[in-house]
Parts: C-alpha cells; structure tokens; sequence
C-alpha cells in the first residue's frame, strides 16, 4: 500500500552527488560569465575616461600652444590715447594694431606747456583704482573734453589671481581692448562704467556677460563683434604681455624704471602720489604738472640758425 509521493525510486548517492556537481559546476560558468561581462565593463569605461583625459590635454595644449594674435588697434603704446573731438566729447588717437610681439610705440607728448598728458595705468579688481576714478573721472573728462588735457589708460592685470579662479582682472582688461579696438570713442565710457560697477577683490567678479552689458550701456558700436571678442578673450596674450612690459620696463616718457603697482598716474611725465579720494588735491598737481612743462619749454633757447655759407 502506498500513500502518495512520487513513484519514481529514490536517487542514489552517487546521483546526487553528480546533480551537485553538476549544479556547482553550472554556478561556475555563471560567474565566469559575470566576471567577464564585469571585465569587459569595466575596460571600456577606463577607456573613455582616458580617452576624454586626452582629449582635454589635446584641447589644453592647443589653446596655449595657439599662434598669438595682434594686438587691439589704437593701442600701438599699450594704452588708448583720448583727446578733445570736434563735438566736444572725447574721441580716440587711432593707431594700427601690434603684431604679436612687437615692441609698443611710445605717445610722444605735447611739451608746449599748454597740455597736460594724463597717463594711467589701472587694473579693474584694483580698489586703489577705484577710489582713484571715482574721485576724479568727471574732472578728467572735463579736461579732456575742453582740450586742457589728452588720457592715456593702460589696462593691466595685475590682480588676475584675486577673483576666486574666474580671472576677472584679466577679462575686464581683454573687454577694455576689444572696446578700444572696434569702438575706441566708446572706450572713455566702457572704462568708467567697469568702475562704476567694480566688484570687490576676492569675489568672482562680474560674468562675461555682465561685461558685456556695460559695453551696451557705454553705447558700443558694432556690438557683437565687442561680445565675440570677449567670449573668446581675444587679446588675453596681448593683456599678459602688456601687463609684464609694464612691470618689467622703463614707464616711457617718464622716469619710472616700471610701475610697481596700481593706480599708477602721471601727469606729464611726474607721478601722482598724493590723496586718492580728494580732487582739489589732483587738480593741483595737474596745474603744477603743466605749468612746470611749460616754464621749461619757456626756458629752453631757441636754436640760432646757422648762416648758410657764402657761395
């Protein structure tokens, strides 16, 4: 008599121990499998994570190993020359671009004594700078525009490294020579609204687009070449290679071995070293600047003209 189960006889040892072995052995190539699957995996994700490293070089090493460009024209001396235009406003000495590397051309000044040549040196993250343009831009721009005075600024990038890693004092600098290259009249008003909206030293500083907000506001022309050329911070050689003349060499028509900081100001070839945030203080030191120009272009004699010889 039988009460339910299976008909079939019980397997033996030996076949249970086969069907283990047989188990094990199917467990064996499943891991196999796995591993391989998990190898396989694993190399090509290493291999597209060293190919983008090396994309990343490639694209490294071409940006710093890409053929300099010109300079920005109307800066042939490392700065923009602004005078008096026949409107009344400002307007800008145009000059030829720098081939990259080339050595700048000096402004030569106006020595008759009647002018003073302002020359600045400023960094855009410089608060010094700052408080400097503050004080005194709307009587430069006063002088300026009634023929008293001629500016010359000279953007530099001193700062470059106190902008928490976006390099502001640099593209600041690089916007002020894409304005001066394709816009220079626009360039006295792009310059004051950069300090207008300084930001502080140590923070981000503004964005590129920010930037460019200000060249639309100082009234640019030709507007999207100005945002092109920031985008692709197109004269960043040229900002490097001015910013390091003028820390390394002599400050032309003066006898300066080198700016040592910023503002540097000089007002015919004389340095200003007095109050930052007093402008009386600053238009003094205009007049005496200028007026000793002009005794000393009073008290050089005049050549005699040599007598041509009787034939």
């Amino acid at each position: 008599m039988t009460y339910g189960g299976s008909n079939q006889p019980r397997p033996t040892r030996n076949e249970r121990r086969e069907a283990a072995r047989e188990k094990a052995r199917l467990l064996r190539e499943e891991q196999k499998k796995r591993e391989r699957r998990n190898k396989f995996l694993i190399q090509g994700g290493v291999i597209v994570a060293v190919l983008a490293i090396a994309a990343l070089v490639v694209t490294l090493i071409v940006q710093n190993t890409r053929p300099e460009g010109p300079g920005p024209r109307n800066m042939a001396s490392d700065g923009i020359l602004l005078t008096a235009g026949a409107d009344g406003g400002i307007t800008a000495v145009e000059t030829p671009a720098l081939a990259a590397k080339e050595t700048p051309t000096p402004t030569v000044p106006d020595e008759s004594g009647t002018v003073a040549n302002i020359v600045m040196y400023v960094d855009y993250l410089c608060p010094f700078c700052g408080q400097f343009e503050a004080t005194n831009s709307e009587s430069i721009r006063t002088m300026v525009e009634s023929g008293a005075a001629t500016l010359e600024v000279h953007p530099v990038a001193i700062l470059t490294n106190k902008s928490a890693g976006t390099q502001y004092s640099l593209r600041a600098a690089n916007a002020a020579a894409c304005v001066a290259d394709t816009s220079p009249d626009s360039f006295f008003d792009f310059n004051a609204l950069l300090f207008e909206n300084q930001p502080e030293e140590g923070s981000t500083g503004l964005t590129d687009d920010e930037i460019k907000g200000l060249a639309k506001e100082a009234g640019v022309s030709s507007l999207s070449t100005i945002e092109k050329c920031i985008d692709d911070a197109q004269f960043k050689s040229w900002v490097q290679d001015a910013t390091n003349r003028a820390l390394t060499q002599p400050v032309p028509n003066s006898d300066l071995p080198s700016i040592t900081g910023t503002p540097t100001v000089l007002v015919n070839g004389q340095q200003y070293g007095g109050s930052l945030e007093d402008p009386a203080e600053f238009q003094s030191f205009v007049l005496q600047a200028t007026s000793a120009t002009f005794n000393d272009s009073e008290s050089t004699p005049t050549p005699t003209p040599t007598p041509t010889p009787a034939q």
